[in-house]
């Protein structure tokens, strides 16, 4: 095949991990192209999701590693079969930043920063005639096709050979993600399943004001969680004024949000003691307590206070701590009620975006030639853990080989 006519110019809306990349690829293949993103400085995202540690992918089985992306796992596993965890560590290296797995297979850089990584990339991709332009937000199209551009002196039209849409899911709207491109595809009759809080907390009917008093914003660590009649899950989370949080609950929240929507609230089963069995934790509550509290008695046998005491008090029948085997059956399975997620602009990321079935296999939309899309604007989603990022490169990269073999066959 040969190359795109140098002539050729792409336009890619949105300056996030998948644009930056298809940016990369599209210009080391020498065609020029035009980068915009609405806000005043591209990655901002990617950044923020650095603060604490820069969890970049994973370093778990390939075949364990698919399966987080679920029901479209088999979307996207071509695409991370072409550009997945080792080669996104091989072209980090190439960056001149180290990285490590940590001890959950969790891959950083040495560094554990973000902010290093992207300005490597960034020099690269200048090094490269990338043109980034910030400010711009896209509007949309013109009566005659062209794309609408509006930033700090008017509004520009634009006809790039082919354009890419880069511009992320609905959360976190002050970094740039705000969704506001969503009416503007199902105008132009594009199929989009509606954004949806992912990796988020979800509301309980109210906790009383005690536990939201002194205890909003503790965590609850080495629990498991369940919903009811799947398998239980191992970590952490923490309380807050409306209901939970954290890495655990992350984990369980597209099964949790289905729940929900489905039957209108979801109930998980909470361990406070995973590592303890019931009986064990019946025979201790039944030892003599004396004059001592229930709240003395359950740390004194089984170091349980704080968060953990006050949830338990919160949500066991009161007579159950007359009754050893029925406060030890509350400890290993204490019922949580959850309403609702935490609202959409919360969410670490969203669920939900362009239709897999509106994409050809370059993730061209098979309505409107020469557009492509890429990143969390499509419709998948996947836990924290390295898991989002990953497949918002891979489907950048995609896309720009996408647009390549277009353009090819355009001549």
């Amino acid at each position: 095949m040969t190359p795109p006519a140098p002539s050729s110019r792409i336009a890619i809306i949105g300056g996030g991990p998948a644009g930056l990349m298809a940016a990369e690829v599209l210009s080391q293949a020498g065609v020029a192209v035009d980068l915009y993103d609405a806000m005043p400085s591209v990655g901002r995202k990617f950044l923020l999701a650095g603060v604490g540690g820069m969890n970049i992918t994973h370093a778990e089985d390939f075949t364990a590693f698919i399966g987080r992306y679920r029901e479209r796992a088999g979307e996207l596993r071509p695409l991370l079969e072409a550009f997945g965890p080792n080669a996104l560590r091989d072209w980090i290296h190439g960056l001149g930043i180290d990285t490590f797995v940590g001890s959950s297979g969790r891959v950083f850089p040495t560094d554990m920063k973000a902010a290093p990584l992207l300005r490597a990339w960034l020099k690269r991709l200048r090094e490269n005639s990338v043109h980034i332009h910030t400010r711009q937000r896209w509007l949309g199209w013109s009566e005659d096709g062209r794309l609408r551009i509006s930033g700090p002196n008017g509004e520009s039209l634009l006809a790039p050979d082919a354009t890419l849409l880069a511009l992320g899911g609905g959360s976190w709207a002050r970094l740039g993600s705000d969704g506001a491109w969503v009416p503007l595809l199902q105008a132009r009759g594009i199929a989009i399943a509606p954004l949806q809080p992912a990796n988020c907390g979800f509301e309980v009917a109210g906790w009383s004001a005690h536990l939201v008093e002194r205890f909003a914003g503790a965590p609850l660590k080495t629990v498991t969680l369940a919903l009811l009649g799947e398998t239980p899950r191992k970590g952490e989370f923490v309380l807050t004024a409306k209901g939970i949080e954290g890495s655990l609950v992350y984990a369980l929240s597209a099964q949790i949000r289905e729940r929900i929507n489905q039957q209108g609230s979801a109930c998980i089963l909470l361990d406070l003691l995973p590592d303890r069995s019931q009986q064990q934790i019946a025979t201790a509550l039944a030892k003599p307590r004396g004059s001592h509290s229930m709240a003395k008695h359950l740390h004194r046998q089984l170091r349980l206070d704080g968060a953990k005491a006050a949830l338990l008090r919160e949500l066991a029948p009161a007579d159950a701590f007359d009754d050893p085997q029925r406060l030890a059956n509350a400890i290993k399975a204490l019922p949580i009620t959850l309403l609702r997620p935490r609202p959409l602009d919360e969410a670490i990321s969203s669920a939900g975006g362009v239709q897999f079935g509106a994409l050809d296999e370059n993730l061209m939309l098979r309505q409107l030639p020469g557009m492509f899309c890429a990143g969390e604007m499509m419709n998948w989603e996947a836990p924290t853990g390295g898991y989002l990022l990953t497949a918002c490169f891979a489907s950048g990269r995609a896309a720009a080989e996408g647009i390549l073999r277009w353009l090819r066959a355009r001549g």
